[in-house]
């Protein structure tokens, strides 16, 4: 039941694989949370992309950043799974692979995250600590985590 993955820049991304991961992205940040902010905000560009397929579908997706890009430290973003799919716990794999290929390609063991509140304990899992009290990003409340 493991999830197989591509690691992609943007320039590698078919464009299946773009309106996937982007109708991914707004079937959870956007409509599922109900939030309206702006997804395709230009980082894409600048990023890896983490796609997790099981079945041919994709389940599972983050994108990553060297550090200074985003944060002072390499940064992994836009974690998500499809709500189809979080019965198999492919967040875990999901962060696995990111966390590698964060050292991989980078060459880092240090990363920063904005995780949303409710998953703190989940990114604890993962190595991650808490290094800010609670702040609304998109009106949701966040707090910034660190691994490393």
């Amino acid at each position: 039941m493991d999830l197989e993955f591509k690691i992609k820049r943007f320039n590698e991304l078919s464009i299946v694989e773009l309106y996937e991961l982007l109708q991914l992205r707004s079937e959870v940040f956007v409509v599922e949370q109900n939030c309206v902010y702006q997804d395709i905000d230009g980082k894409d560009e600048k990023a890896l992309h983490v796609l997790g397929y099981y079945e041919s579908n994709l389940a599972a997706y983050s994108r990553l950043f060297d550090k200074g890009y985003y944060f002072d430290e390499s940064s992994i973003g836009r974690v998500v799974v499809s709500p189809k799919y979080r019965d198999k716990k492919f967040g875990h794999e999901l962060m696995k692979v990111s966390i590698r290929a964060i050292s991989d390609f980078y060459g880092e063991e240090t990363i920063t995250i904005s995780a949303q509140e409710y998953l703190q304990k989940f990114y604890e899992a993962h190595g991650f600590v808490k290094i800010s009290e609670m702040y609304l990003e998109d009106d949701i409340p966040h707090i910034r985590m660190k691994k490393g």
